[in-house]
């Protein structure tokens, strides 16, 4: 996709956050719109981890800096998976424009008080990094024992930081909130989307639902079907197919 291609009348790729993948960003209305709070919603193994190497790969080819949170990879683990999927940050990694902080997840769960330092270590780095795109992958270890009010306050310290043309896409199992708190959440962010793993047939599949894209620059696809390929990463599949 070239730097300077425009999506909609005065509106360019450096509006965006780019997958590196069209047909994801079509289905996402474009891509996700700089400045916005998302919330990628999903169980177990549906694909939250590798949409955020997606966008990460997307966001560093567009020019951005990029700064990921993972409670899921070490720094290594992290870049020869993304190169394994055909999405190789190692050059931006080297240069200091994709920076990558580890977290044990082990150091949160079930230690209330270390979740929340951890939290407010987080939202410091971002106020003071220079990044614009912030990866947050994922929050439940730190959120499942929280009060409600603490995770709210979190949250809405994110968006306050999207003032500043920061992106910030967390991700986190739907069981890590209650069923009111998701409401709430999910209407603070601009983006929410959901992956589901579902039975079809005699096959498990992926699959994710494009609930809001606030300042989507087309209209956005509902719902659809992919598979996650080696050297290739997210590929969208027709519906009747995946039932196959």
């Amino acid at each position: 996709m070239d730097a300077g291609k425009t999506y909609g009348k005065g509106d360019t790729l450096a509006d965006i956050i780019s997958s590196g993948n069209s047909e994801i960003d079509s289905k996402m209305g474009g891509g996700i719109p700089v400045s916005s709070l998302g919330l990628i919603e999903g169980a177990n193994d549906s694909g939250k981890s590798v949409l955020m190497q997606q966008l990460m790969k997307g966001g560093l080819d567009g020019q951005k800096k990029v700064l990921m949170f993972t409670t899921e990879n070490t720094n290594r683990s992290l870049l020869k998976q993304m190169e394994s999927l055909a999405l190789d940050i190692t050059d931006y990694y080297i240069v200091g424009r994709a920076k990558i902080y580890p977290i044990q997840e082990n150091l949160a769960k079930g230690n209330r008080e270390t979740a929340e330092n951890l939290l407010q270590v987080m939202l410091k780095t971002i106020e003071s990094s220079g990044e614009d795109l912030i990866i947050i992958d994922s929050l439940t270890v730190f959120v499942v024992d929280l009060p409600e009010n603490e995770i709210l306050d979190f949250f809405t310290r994110c968006k306050k930081l999207c003032d500043r043309r920061k992106t910030i896409l967390i991700t986190a199992h739907g069981y890590a909130f209650s069923e009111m708190l998701l409401v709430r959440l999910r209407s603070i962010c601009d983006v929410h989307l959901h992956l589901k793993i579902e039975q079809m047939g005699e096959q498990l599949v992926k699959s994710m639902e494009i609930s809001k894209v606030r300042g989507a620059q087309k209209a956005t696809g509902n719902i659809f079907s992919f598979d996650i390929r080696p050297n290739f990463g997210f590929k969208i599949i027709p519906i009747s197919k995946a039932r196959a």
